[in-house]
């Protein structure tokens, strides 16, 4: 009698299940240019395997894609990344990363559609790379927070001129952040989480 070894079952590992306890979900987006570090915050603050979409980048991007600053970079993400934080027993976060070069910028319609807000991931290098970024979310209505992202070799500069210099609105929230690192990650989406709870609970002023 011929004897076959079944295959092994492959599902989800006990960590990604989602608790119980869970009663309100938010999806957020991490926004930002080229190479500014949003799959590496994504990963790094995810409590589920993160997905990714990074491809090795290839000589047809040459003369696409500005990798000014970032000439060191080998792969790219062409999609999204994905992940999930838990905030508290009741509340997740579910985190999209969008891609960063501008020929995959026609994805982020899709991955913002009922996201409650964004950070934005800056990189004081490159702040040029902010601008068409923050103007999307603008444009949107979609409120955000800036996160300047801790690269070993940037130059620092005092919030307020990096606030000038991005044409921010007093009101938005700006943090240091460092997106290798898990709790200054987690950090950074509480800010945010904290900025759209005053959106909520601020009353607008009556015309007068």
């Amino acid at each position: 009698m011929d004897c076959k070894i079944s295959e092994p079952v492959v599902g989800p590992r006990s960590e990604d299940y989602l608790p119980a306890s869970v009663s309100t979900a938010v999806k957020v987006v991490i926004v930002g240019g080229f190479g500014v570090g949003k799959t590496t915050l994504v990963g790094s603050v995810s409590e589920i395997r993160p997905l990714t979409t990074e491809e090795t980048m290839t000589q047809a991007g040459v003369g696409v894609d500005d990798i000014a600053g970032v000439e060191r970079k080998t792969e790219t993400t062409v999609a999204m990344d994905f992940g999930r934080i838990s905030l508290s027993d009741e509340l997740v976060l579910y985190l999209f990363g969008t891609p960063g070069q501008q020929r995959f910028w026609f994805l982020w319609n899709g991955l913002f559609e009922g996201a409650l807000g964004a950070v934005v991931l800056i990189d004081s290098r490159r702040l040029d790379d902010s601008f068409d970024v923050i103007g999307r979310l603008e444009e949107r209505g979609l409120p955000f927070v800036v996160a300047i992202n801790a690269f070993p070799d940037a130059p620092s500069y005092p919030m307020s001129e990096l606030r000038a210099a991005m044409d921010l609105p007093d009101d938005v929230p700006m943090v240091d952040c460092d997106a290798r690192n898990r709790a200054s990650s987690r950090d950074a989406l509480l800010t945010l989480m904290r900025y759209l709870y005053t959106l909520t609970t601020t009353t607008p002023e009556q015309p007068r």
